[in-house]
């Protein structure tokens, strides 16, 4: 295991880091050194340090803190950092302009836990203990999904949330923008879409067929430019917003909207107040495929993340067995049967993603369903991460027993409601191992990464959803930043690190 001082309590656990003696102070008469590219995370540091310490960290050429991209530490790749603090300089330096916004929230970290306030602080004279950190993430994607479709949410906290995120380093924000019981994006030629799909009249007290019902309408969407401003926001803190919008299942708010484009464009739908597995689903004719390139497109156009998720998952075939315009298509493409048109569907939409150089990304029921050019999102059973990583898709290995938020995080009967079903407790998240035991070299390599993942069917407010995500989340990134590591080790850091999240005022399960 690399050596660290026990006396970092960081998260996640930096791949070196060695404590030297003495700090190095921070205040009025410090100046920042900023190389060529550097800028943007001399930017973040102000922005982030400024609120709680007053410091204005103006730049100069003598400055005592350097901020440099240095092309000869390539080996760090886009994400890593190295950080010297000695009593008289700071030194950060990366290959990429990533790594360095990475190491500003290793800084952050080092310093006192007053300093991630909102709120102005008193003193003047901030120490930062020397030490020298070298820091490469094991896994590229460290994901963590929140769902805005069940219970929709402003896009100030969302800009929180994202703030959290970059501090424990997740490289990737899931955006989940559409389900069966809303739909959250604006496009512009289907406007009916958020204002239709956008509401629902009431919601469903507990769990699926529970058969009562809140009486509370509930909607929203975002602008176009609330996402695009929170595109940028996420980037300027080295995390890519991948969104994701749901197909050929999970669309009854956009059937509710455009009955046309479902399998019985005769019945008018209401946006769906229950929750579970909705059976209307998508129809397979021409003017389905040009709605969904065409959504794509303006989603494209907000989002320029590499990665678009199409969902994919919990897609019942009923309807498209008993339309004969479904099995007509089946057959006139040569499919098996009209089972078959779920593969087709994907492969279909992702195609279009693919000629516009994006990668479709899916939820995979068994590991072997989604078309070649799918990254696979595997969440029903670890094995399925070996078996679509074997059929050479890259993988994120979510599974549920590990990474779903929405489980309660112990059996106390003083929990909130959660997802029925299963309990997973801090350790679990923490034991959560993406690559799996049997993978072989190559196998291996495919695996992208983890995600965490919060449904919100019964969680309705920032409190809850802060209390659900922390500290889980820390394990989470913990293990995808970090690889395995002694819980132990992790408990005792963890212990440190709350004082983080108190400061910044998180709603954290104890």
């Amino acid at each position: 295991m690399p050596a660290q001082s026990p006396a970092l309590t960081l998260i996640p656990r930096p791949t070196e880091a060695i404590l030297r003696p003495g700090y190095f102070t921070l205040d009025a008469d410090t100046s920042l050194r900023i190389g060529d590219g550097a800028e943007p995370a001399a930017e973040l540091l102000r922005t982030l340090l400024t609120p709680a310490t007053g410091l204005p960290l103006r730049p100069s050429p003598d400055g005592q803190f350097t901020l440099a991209l240095d092309s000869g530490l390539g080996e760090l790749g886009e994400e890593g950092y190295a950080l010297t603090v000695d009593p008289h300089a700071v030194l950060l330096r990366a290959a990429h302009p990533t790594g360095l916004l990475h190491g500003i929230q290793t800084v952050r970290q080092l310093l006192p836990p007053a300093t991630l306030s909102a709120d102005p602080q008193r003193v003047t004279r901030w120490p930062l203990p020397c030490a020298d950190i070298t820091d490469v993430p094991r896994h590229p994607w460290r994901g963590a999904m929140l769902d805005v479709a069940r219970h929709f949410q402003p896009v100030s906290y969302v800009r929180r949330y994202v703030d959290l995120l970059a501090l424990h380093k997740i490289s990737v924000f899931h955006l989940h923008l559409t389900d069966d019981q809303g739909w959250r994006m604006p496009v512009a030629a289907h406007p009916k879409l958020t204002e239709i799909g956008g509401h629902r009249a009431e919601s469903q007290r507990g769990p699926a067929g529970s058969g009562t019902y809140d009486g509370i309408p509930h909607g929203g969407a975002y602008t176009r430019g609330e996402l695009t401003d929170l595109v940028r926001y996420a980037a300027a803190r080295g995390v890519t917003v991948v969104p994701e919008i749901e197909m050929p299942g999970h669309v009854r708010a956009a059937l509710a909207a455009y009955p046309s484009l479902g399998n019985h464009p005769e019945r008018t739908l209401d946006v769906w107040t229950r929750w579970g597995v909705c059976d209307t689903v998508l129809g397979v004719h021409d003017e389905v495929l040009d709605f969904c390139r065409g959504v794509l497109d303006e989603v494209m156009d907000v989002f320029p993340s590499p990665y678009i998720h199409l969902g994919g998952e919990e897609c019942p075939t009923g309807e498209w067995t008993h339309s004969a315009a479904a099995r007509e298509r089946a057959a006139i493409e040569g499919l098996s049967g009209p089972e078959a048109l779920h593969g087709w569907f994907l492969g279909k939409v992702g195609e279009h993603l693919v000629r516009n150089g994006r990668r479709p990304v899916g939820w995979a029921e068994t590991g072997a369903e989604l078309p070649a050019e799918f990254t696979v999102m595997t969440w029903r059973d670890p094995a399925h991460t070996l078996t679509a990583a074997r059929r050479g898709h890259g993988v994120i290995n979510a599974h549920h027993r590990a990474t779903y938020l929405d489980y309660a995080q112990s059996d106390d009967p003083k929990e909130p409601q959660a997802q029925p079903g299963a309990v997973v407790d801090l350790r679990a998240v923490h034991a959560h191992d993406p690559v799996p035991e049997h993978a072989d070299t190559e196998a291996a390599a495919r695996v992208l990464g983890t995600q965490a993942q919060l449904w919100t069917e019964f969680v309705t407010t920032p409190a809850h959803i802060e209390y659900l995500t922390y500290p889980r989340l820390c394990a989470l990134a913990d293990r995808g930043w970090s690889g395995a590591t002694d819980w132990t080790d992790f408990r005792s850091r963890l212990d440190g690190h709350t004082a983080r999240l108190d400061a910044l005022g998180v709603h954290h399960h104890p």
